[in-house]
């Protein structure tokens, strides 16, 4: 069991960043494609959570609405939609309101606080880490968090988001009283740490921008990019198909190779800090990113990608799967490690690249 789900927020904004005016009528900021969009990704989660004062101002029933998708899922023995969760410090919420009307709910309130379906007694205050592990406890590995300011402020703010998808609707608001994606507060991502584009879909008029936020969900990300580069390498019998790819401190790709990209033996490393000034600053802060552990013992070339690594200054290298000991026993990841390099492993994405070199492995 993982100490919390995978956090997944969701939201609808204007192009200034509001989530509606300040009218008592529902601002519409999306269109009927986007929608559908979302309730397919409420249909792959375990659990939706809002904030109380969403369930108050807007009343929401967060249920999957399509037929299909809720047949698809009692199909694999989950509930019709995911579990609705909610988070107050008040208690104050109306028992009649649609999220108490149909599915399971939970109630995260300190003690003694009565409200309708499960109630999560969590003390004097609510802390969301707790929160997360409790659903976690309770089997849910997938939560989507649909709102509002405060508690999207609040997950960002706290570093417990995975993934954000941004849903940028073509016109402004332009009032300051109108509520906003978040308040003020100190994010993990700003000008020299920020967010991963993975993608940007028109739907519509609407503008989906979806990003990576904790740094296991970008390694994941660009590995299996490399992974993926890797399916290039000319045939060999005598080498590994591997991909690499170098990311600059701000998630910029720097350059990127393949096993004899060239018709060559260079190594995939190799190829693509080919390609990369030495004395280019953004190696300091960099991420090599390769699908197999960095060779440690070579025979084709002088320098081992070990060796070109250390040389370069890349303090970070992430890889899927160790070097097996067909051709060498190369103990990169060793010898980086004791280069001060920050090595960090993937084993979980290593059937990828078996599948990639099954013909020597």
């Amino acid at each position: 069991m993982t100490s919390r789900p995978y956090v997944l927020l969701s939201c609808a904004s204007s192009l200034d960043g509001y989530l509606d005016d300040a009218t008592d009528r529902r601002l519409v900021l999306s269109n009927d494609a986007d929608w559908d969009r979302v309730d397919e990704v409420r249909a792959s989660c375990d659990a939706i959570l809002v904030g109380a004062n969403t369930i108050r101002r807007d009343n929401p029933r967060l249920l999957v609405r399509s037929a299909a998708r809720r047949r698809r899922r009692v199909a694999e023995g989950r509930p019709e939609s995911p579990v609705k969760v909610t988070i107050t410090a008040s208690g104050d919420l109306d028992p009649s309101a649609a999220f108490f009307a149909t599915g399971e709910q939970l109630v995260y309130a300190p003690d003694g606080t009565a409200t309708p379906g499960e109630t999560v007694p969590m003390g004097e205050r609510v802390d969301l880490a707790a929160v997360l592990a409790d659903l976690a406890g309770r089997g849910v590995a997938r939560l989507m968090v649909e709102g509002g300011t405060g508690t999207h402020t609040a997950f960002l703010t706290a570093g417990l988001a995975d993934e954000l998808h941004l849903a940028i609707a073509p016109f402004f608001v332009g009032d300051s009283d109108a509520p906003r994606f978040v308040h003020d507060g100190r994010f993990p991502w700003h000008a020299e740490h920020r967010a991963t584009l993975v993608e940007i879909r028109a739907i519509g008029n609407v503008a989906l921008h979806r990003y990576l936020l904790s740094q296991s969900e970008v390694d994941r990300h660009w590995l299996r990019a490399a992974i993926e580069l890797s399916t290039r390498c000319p045939p060999s019998e005598t080498a590994f198909a591997v991909g690499a790819i170098v990311v600059d401190a701000h998630g910029d790709e720097l350059a990127r190779g393949w096993s004899r990209e060239s018709g060559g033996t260079e190594h995939a490393e190799e190829a693509a800090l080919a390609k990369l000034d030495p004395a280019d600053p953004r190696l300091a802060g960099a991420t090599i990113y390769s699908s197999l552990e960095p060779c440690g013992r070579r025979a084709s070339r002088p320098r081992t990608c070990t060796e070109l690594i250390l040389a370069a200054g890349i303090p970070r290298v992430v890889f899927a799967l160790r070097e097996p000991p067909t051709f060498v026993d190369g103990r990169g990841a060793e010898l980086l490690a004791a280069g001060g390099v920050e090595v960090v492993e993937l084993p979980d994405l290593a059937p990828a690249v078996r599948e990639v070199n099954r013909e020597l492995l």
